[in-house]
């Protein structure tokens, strides 16, 4: 028998308040839905917090790209490489990696592409709009991304993407190194050449969520933080979903749970769930300014290190590492950050370190999140699965996700994105 449950009934109860829950809260109110947000642990506290808070279009490109597997795999050995596979037995892992390396192929790396372009384009636009609209004081920066190359074979190699981003909409500049290194007076001597995304913009992540949060509030979302989700049964008027602070009835649940999503697939009666995504482990440190600081977002392309700079900090981050739900903060991993930063610009940390960080993100098999109705279950909704783009793609999926609960027809074409792709 479904325990009566001991909250009032809500239209939609989401699962999930790092970036992706929330915009979809926002996004679902502005629609005219009484909503309720749960959340396992604090409002952005997953990957939602410490990452370097870039919004790109330019990164449509998918992992999942012809020939990943192998050097994925060919870097095991190398703790501190940019994309590292942590050897362990781990048979969820390696049957991911199997069905991932069937996908690095051109035909499915471009379909991957054209999904994650309309969606990201889409979310670019949107997210401007939002802080514009509601005031989101989370340092919006609209001022482009860069490419770094020192090597002139990879920079070469990097402009083989051109044609298609610019055939995505995406501004795309080629500069070479000397006119680079005039531009921007951060950098060291020895660019090879940059590629720079006029289009893509940036902004502190940790605040960008707390407004979300905010303005959700405001807006009569109600937020439970320290109320992990426990179990799901169907009711006749939807949803009963189980917490550790008693149920919640609702007619429409949305699991925008991230990289915790295979962990609470049995929970939530999802078992396909498990084999669609991994948590691909991303680490950040986040200093005071330094004296000399880009003017621009910058990914430094050979070591693959992102580098952001607010007027409220300076941050280091990316890389990516399988291992699981490893808890450890690998000092090795950190160091490459920095080491890869001194390569490149002259002042290269800031003088005093606030934080560093690690946290998951969920990698879906073709890199393309999952944002739709579940199969088979009416009034289940999932938006998760957005990998390492979860805050450029947030106020698009909010609204997308919005439109198809409400019915509506959304902006962009839904189906690269439905779940019952993976189902079999």
């Amino acid at each position: 028998m479904t325990p009566a449950p001991q909250d009032p009934t809500t239209d939609v109860l989401i699962i999930g308040g790092g970036v992706i829950g929330l915009a979809s809260a926002l996004a679902l109110a502005e629609a005219g839905r009484s909503v309720h947000v749960i959340e396992a642990g604090r409002i952005g506290g997953g990957s939602s917090h410490g990452n370097c808070g870039t919004i790109t279009p330019s990164h449509a490109p998918p992992l999942a790209a012809p020939g990943m597997v192998t050097r994925a795999l060919s870097m095991m050995l190398t703790p501190d490489a940019p994309l590292y596979i942590r050897p362990r037995v781990d048979l969820a892992l390696w049957r991911w990696l199997w069905e991932l390396r069937g996908r690095c192929n051109p035909r499915h790396w471009r379909e991957s592409a054209t999904a994650k372009a309309a969606l990201l384009n889409d979310s670019r636009v949107r997210l401007e709009e939002w802080v514009a609209r509601y005031g989101l004081d989370c340092e919006f920066l609209p001022t482009g991304e860069d490419y770094v190359f020192r090597d002139e074979r990879r920079f070469e190699h990097g402009q083989h993407e051109v044609p298609l981003l610019r055939k995505f909409g995406v501004d795309v500049q080629v500069l070479d190194g000397a006119t680079y290194e005039r531009d921007e007076p951060a950098m060291k001597p020895g660019v090879a050449g940059a590629l720079r995304f006029e289009g893509d913009a940036a902004l502190r992540p940790d605040r960008y969520v707390a407004e979300l949060a905010r303005v959700a509030r405001e807006r009569g979302v109600l937020i439970d933080e320290q109320r992990p989700f426990t179990g799901l049964t169907t009711s006749a008027q939807g949803h009963v979903v189980e917490t550790s602070r008693g149920s919640i009835a609702a007619r429409d649940v949305v699991v925008a749970t991230g990289a915790w999503s295979p962990r609470l697939a049995d929970a939530l009666g999802l078992r396909w769930l498990a084999r669609t995504i991994q948590p691909g482990k991303g680490y950040s440190i986040t200093y005071d300014p330094p004296a000399l600081t880009p003017k621009r977002p910058l990914v430094l392309r050979e070591r693959a290190v992102c580098v952001t700079a607010w007027a409220s900090g300076y941050r280091l981050g990316s890389t990516m590492e399988f291992s699981g739900y490893d808890e450890r903060l690998d000092e090795r991993r950190l160091g490459a950050l920095e080491r890869g930063a001194r390569e490149y610009l002259r002042d290269p940390v800031g003088p005093r370190v606030r934080e560093r960080w690690f946290g998951w993100r969920p990698m879906s098999l073709d890199d393309v999140p999952m944002i739709g109705a579940v199969p088979g279950q009416r009034g289940l909704w999932l938006a998760t699965g957005h990998g390492m783009m979860g805050v450029g793609m947030s106020a698009g999926t909010g609204q997308l996700l919005a439109d198809l609960v409400a019915g509506r027809a959304p902006a962009i074409d839904p189906a690269p994105y439905r779940p019952d792709r993976f189902v079999r």
